[in-house]
């Protein structure tokens, strides 16, 4: 999955696969998580947040989405 650089103390890169609704999210420690079924509109906004570790916490964690550790 192509992932875009993000500026953030723990995340490294975000990508998103529309077909599959997927979010990908690529750590500093070069762990690598994808979440299911999270919505477009929430990945473009996780994409142009002020804090990403933020966004993360509060809107994909907290709400529970599915997700595989990948590496």
């Amino acid at each position: 999955m192509q992932r875009t650089p993000v500026s953030s103390t723990n995340i490294r890169s975000i990508g998103y696969d529309s077909q599959l609704a997927t979010l990908e999210v690529e750590f500093t420690s070069g762990d690598i998580y994808q979440y299911f079924n999270v919505p477009e509109h929430l990945f473009q906004q996780f994409l142009h947040a002020s804090s990403h570790g933020q966004f993360l916490n509060d809107n994909i964690l907290r709400y529970n989405y599915r997700y595989q550790k990948v590496s």
